[in-house]
């Protein structure tokens, strides 16, 4: 069956950042009927109704999640739009923000109608410039247009969109990080509960949404939350962004229904493994995701089938790995990522990290042991689920999962295993040096 994208649409179209482009297109409609013909309470109702699971990588339900939000209280509600995309293997987000900015701001402004917001952030990633500048620029076309600030289409709602860079940390895209951040603080996750639904930024009520979630919100309204979940699976509905990069012809971002098989995203819309190789691994959901052997590809990008087959589709990175690629390697260059990032405010975590990379580094470098295998799953032990945030998580999860998977790998670079002495032995002419 055909599908015809519906957040990436217009991507490739001259100008499509603009205003007049997307009011040209129908953009800004739906904000418009929400404000006038939906109550709040239907309005969350439908996207309840409708199952959008965020697509930030925990995937829990976007309408749910505003219903927490207390209905009355002394305080102001916000929106902090989780746009800082920093999971290796991602870059989704930016795709929307780059080519058609309007569709995130018509998003945010029927969640913040929904849920009774005046003020929302977007959070995006420092080194994201040109995105920031076409978000800024569509900032001042919609409040130019009358679509920001007060007495949007004639009625009594107000709301302002303030973009805000962050600095380049990967612990900011943590909810917690980054209201931190927000606030002006180093960025650096808090305990929950509290969450932010209750006492978020400011220590005010605050909804968190990722930015490809907010997009798909003009869709459900225009189209009603029967359609959107006519897309997929049905417990994970709807249109996909799943980023590919790697040993594939063409990387890039596609747009497809949640739920296509990972083989043939690579073979079919990826242009299969590059250079007429064989496919050895993918990581399916960013780094932080267990890997999959080759075998185990033929699975649904989907949350629930993902988890059934040992992964997660988190931010949907997938990361394809022909096979000349050097495991050890390739694990060595992620636990150096995740030991630079952890914010060093858990000591399993600012350790744990550390001890990883030291490890893999020394594997790596030949010097290693067979013991060294299992202290790396002792370390993981140690660090997974006993931190504020689940970076330790996400730096256990990869070391795990590629020694599980590729085990006489990394007993090859082992000192003391028998492949290693086999391997030096063939190695050298069938002479023992």
């Amino acid at each position: 069956m055909s599908f015809e994208p519906i957040l990436t649409k217009y991507r490739h179209e001259k100008d499509s950042h603009t205003i007049d482009f997307y009011r040209g297109h129908g953009g800004y409609e739906q904000a418009k009927k929400a404000i006038h013909d939906w109550a709040p309470d239907d309005l969350i109702e439908e996207v309840k109704k409708s199952n959008l699971r965020g697509r930030g990588g925990a995937g829990f339900p976007t309408g749910v999640k505003w219903s927490f939000v207390p209905k009355q209280t002394d305080k102001p509600k916000y929106l902090a739009v989780n746009a800082d995309e920093s999971e290796p293997g991602t870059f989704k987000d930016r795709v929307i923000m780059e080519t058609d900015p309007h569709l995130l701001l018509e998003g945010i402004m029927i969640s913040c109608w929904a849920v009774g917001i005046n003020t929302a952030y977007i959070y995006i990633r420092g080194e994201m410039v040109h995105g920031y500048n076409q978000l800024v620029s569509a900032c001042k076309e919609a409040y130019a247009a009358g679509f920001l600030g007060k007495g949007i289409f004639g009625s009594d709602f107000e709301l302002d969109v303030t973009v805000h860079r962050g600095a380049g940390a990967y612990i900011c895209g943590e909810e917690t990080g980054m209201l931190t951040s927000l606030e002006g603080e180093r960025g650096q996750p808090k305990l929950k509960p509290p969450f932010p639904a209750i006492e978020g930024l400011f220590g005010c009520p605050t909804v968190v949404n990722n930015v490809e979630t907010l997009a798909n919100l003009p869709f459900i309204l225009e189209k009603g939350a029967d359609h959107f979940r006519s897309i997929g699976p049905e417990k994970s509905p709807g249109p996909k962004l799943f980023c590919v990069s790697g040993h594939v012809e063409k990387p890039g971002t596609y747009e497809l229904p949640m739920g296509v098989n990972l083989l043939t995203l690579i073979n079919e819309h990826c242009g299969g493994v590059w250079k007429g190789r064989k496919l050895k691994a993918v990581i399916p959901g960013g780094s932080s995701a267990h890997v999959l052997h080759a075998d185990e590809c033929d699975v649904n990008m989907d949350i629930e089938s993902l988890a059934a087959g040992g992964s997660m589709l988190g931010s949907a990175g997938v990361i394809v790995m022909d096979e000349t690629t050097d495991m050890v390697d390739a694990l060595l260059n992620i636990m150096k990522f995740y030991h630079h990032e952890s914010c060093g405010q858990c000591t399993p975590c600012r350790e744990g990290t550390g001890w990883l990379e030291k490890i893999v580094h020394r594997l790596h470098q030949g010097r290693g042991r067979k013991e060294d295998l299992d202290v790396v799953f002792d370390v993981c032990d140690r660090m997974i689920g006993k931190t504020i945030c689940v970076l330790a998580d996400a730096a256990a999860f990869p070391a795990m999962s590629f020694i599980d998977k590729f085990r006489d790998e990394f007993l090859a670079k082992c000192t003391n295993s028998d492949r290693s002495t086999a391997q030096a032995t063939s190695g050298a002419g069938g002479v023992n040096v």
